[in-house]
């Protein structure tokens, strides 16, 4: 430490340096030697640029809005000669908003640059290593026990989130072997697992944390800047504290033991930029929610230039720099917002949905980019098969039969009112009472809905897993769920009248542009990165569609959300005609390729020299899985994890073959979201909860043990 303090100018020693840092002198991140001035006139030339952008960005943002206050009343304002009733305007309405802007941007920005620094790691952000799903989780917990917080006392309680969120996430990620995307992957699902306990609180406290929906997004608006001032010298704070730690920051990236052998405390360091990146992080979520993907972009997009400015990887300068671009960002989005939906209506939409949709593109494109090292072997090397399924296969197919029929009857007799085996049987033969009518008129088109989604996502996850050779592949976690979802809410959009069949077409349309987005730009076997960019499809679809509803349907979030939850309110016997047909048209295909897909596990090779037509076959199999994928959700909404927990359940109870495992799938599949269901609907009765949101309250920790046990098997 010593030595840092007594040149904390000094560059590094060269030969501390790393060789593949050596071979890349203008890699992001990487320190350098003394420039000639040549280099900070760039280095000059660049901030100017963003500090035009964040000025133009400002002035538009400020003659935006519903008075006409234009850009001559906003110099009038600045001299002192402005008209009492435009100055009005602008301060009271228009800076407050402004100066959330300005906040959020600078404290985002200047986080993500610390958390990639810390990983050494371009897609570390606030948002992908789950900090701001912590910090708006923890918020919304305290708005549904009725507490009224304070500026400063809100982002205490959203840093409890953001840190525990953080901890979790490097706890999972850390030991042997760390993959450059493997913290991002984990953080990903742990915010996708965070952001269905917050739904659950507000489905069940909708009065508490009513308008939390869309701050959820992150919104702008502001009643006054009474929170903005005070939550400002927090961020200041943060951000010199990172500039203090940005020589510290640059030693890093040498490597741990370059930086221990100058007298670093490696450990220390890292807490301590955490600490200040989730500060920083969870003061800008209680001040607008969780605006999404600008600590991500930001500090990419100064990396970018700094390919050409190789100063810019200074740390002193890239945490102001990004600072900036995330100011401009935010201002940026927010401006285009304004400007395509009206002031009006502009105001009302979460500025969030956009940097989300943005930084969800950056994100599928670095993660096309990256390798992880899994490449193909971890499914087919996995254990599966008990020795009661190796040597009595029917018989585990009969009990789980024997399952799945127990779930059915009780999620039948089970709910709001308990009911009889003898009621329903009344109900069969037309003699029951009206109440029971009513009842079982609507709890039974449910309970079967829920079995033939279950069935359908199970499915189409063993045939993803199968061709892709990928354990973590589910059609929610790789975003063709939402795609779908997506594409059905499209649909509704714009065609209100849009009857049953439309509607399964838009979701089949989204999740088949998902997958040509998905398998297109993943070649080469690399499963983690796979379901990586499949998170990025997610978080797009995802952004849109809470765009779609905010924008079209601001008063009916509630049942929005009840539907994107993956709920079977609702159902009827129409609704669930596709996915019999689905399912039987894929189990007249599957009789017949099953053993293609034996060997389409092993590796690229094998199929080949058995005569197996290796394009043909993924394709007819990913097409099933998307037609699958987009009745179930055209149906009962958008479920995640079924296509994940299911066929691995399956394939350590059978084994590999697909003749007895898809059939096992498909009824533990069934019975899981049966499950799901019967405990949504009976354990808070009369209130309940989406299948969907139970489902993912399982999937998620089974996704991170799996996760977990990929990586150390390696």
């Amino acid at each position: 430490m010593s030595t840092l303090r007594q040149r904390d100018d000094a560059p590094p020693p060269a030969v501390a340096r790393p060789a593949a840092a050596a071979a890349r002198p203008d890699a992001p991140g990487v320190p350098l030697p003394r420039t000639p001035r040549r280099g900070s006139l760039r280095v000059g030339v660049v901030l100017a640029l963003v500090a035009a952008w964040v000025l133009a960005a400002v002035v538009l943002h400020l003659v935006q809005g519903t008075a006409d206050v234009g850009l001559r009343d906003l110099l009038a304002l600045v001299t002192g000669d402005a008209v009492d009733q435009a100055a009005a305007v602008v301060v009271e309405s228009r800076v407050p908003r402004l100066l959330a802007a300005v906040l959020v941007g600078t404290a985002l920005g200047a986080s993500g640059t610390a958390m990639q620094a810390v990983a050494r790691n371009p897609l570390a952000s606030p948002d992908t290593t789950a900090v701001n799903a912590g910090a708006y989780l923890a918020l919304t917990l305290a708005s549904a026990f009725g507490t009224t917080l304070a500026p400063l006392a809100g982002v205490g309680v959203a840093f409890v989130g953001g840190i525990a969120a953080a901890a979790l996430v490097i706890g999972l990620s850390s030991g042997r072997s760390v993959s450059v995307v493997r913290l991002v992957l984990a953080g990903s699902v742990v915010t996708m697992g965070l952001a269905s306990i917050t739904s659950v609180v507000m489905l069940l406290l909708p009065w508490e944390v009513q308008g939390m929906f869309a701050w959820g997004a992150g919104s702008l608006s502001q009643n006054g800047s009474a929170t903005v001032v005070r939550v400002l010298p927090v961020v200041a704070a943060g951000v010199v504290a990172l500039l203090l730690l940005a020589r510290r920051l640059d030693v890093l990236q040498l490597g741990d033991d370059a930086a221990r052998s100058l007298g670093m405390r490696v450990g220390a360091t890292r807490v301590v930029v955490v600490v200040v990146a989730v500060l920083l992080a969870a003061s800008a979520v209680s001040v607008t929610g969780p605006i999404g993907f600008v600590g991500l972009c930001a500090p990419l997009l100064v990396r970018l230039a700094a390919r050409r400015v190789r100063q810019l990887t200074r740390h002193r300068v890239l945490i102001l720099a990004s600072a900036a671009t995330g100011v401009a960002l935010v201002l940026t989005a927010d401006v285009l917002l304004r400007a395509v939906f009206g002031s009006v209506a502009g105001v009302t939409v979460p500025t969030g949905v956009v940097t989300s949709a943005l930084g969800a593109v950056f994100l599928i494109v670095l993660a096309r980019r990256l390798r992880s090292g899994d490449t193909g072997e971890a499914l087919a090397g996995m254990r599966a098969g008990t020795a009661l399924g190796r040597r009595a296969p029917l018989l585990v197919l009969t009990l789980a039969g024997a399952a799945l029929l127990a779930a059915l009857v009780a999620a039948v007799l089970l709910g709001d009112r308990a009911l009889l085996l003898g009621d329903v049987d009344l109900w069969l033969r037309g003699a029951a009472s009206v109440r029971l009518e009513i009842i079982l008129d609507s709890r039974v088109p449910r309970v079967l809905a829920a079995l033939l989604a279950g069935a359908c996502l199970a499915l189409a996850g063993a045939l993803v897993q199968a061709v892709t050779r990928n354990p973590l592949a589910d059609p929610g976690v790789l975003g063709v769920s939402s795609a779908a979802g997506l594409g059905a809410v499209v649909t509704i959009v714009a065609v209100p009248a849009a009857g049953f069949a439309m509607l399964f077409g838009g979701a089949l349309l989204g999740a088949a542009v998902a997958a040509v987005v998905l398998l297109g730009g993943t070649r080469g076997g690399d499963q983690v990165r796979t379901v990586l960019v499949g998170v990025g499809i997610g978080a797009f679809s995802s952004a849109l569609t809470t765009l779609l509803l905010v924008r079209s349907d601001p008063w009916n979030q509630n049942k929005a959300m009840t539907w994107l939850a993956g709920s079977t309110y609702g159902a009827t016997w129409v609704q669930q005609l596709p996915m019999v047909v689905v399912l039987v048209l894929a189990a007249a295909v599957l009789v017949r390729t099953s053993r293609d897909l034996d060997v389409l596990q092993l590796d690229d090779l094998t199929p080949r020299v058995l005569g197996v037509a290796v394009p043909r076959a993924r394709l007819v199999h990913v097409a099933l899985a998307i037609v699958l994928t987009a009745a179930a959700t055209a149906s009962i909404g958008v479920v995640a994890f079924v296509g994940l927990v299911a066929p691995h359940a399956a394939r350590l109870l059978i084994g590999k073959r697909h003749a007895l495992l898809l059939p096992l799938t498909v009824l533990l599949g069934a019975t899981l979201v049966v499950v799901a269901d019967l405990v949504g609907r009976a354990t808070i009765a009369p209130a309940q909860l989406p299948a969907g949101l139970v489902t993912s309250l399982i999937g998620t920790p089974y996704f991170l043990w799996l996760l977990w046990r990929i990586r150390t098997d390696r």
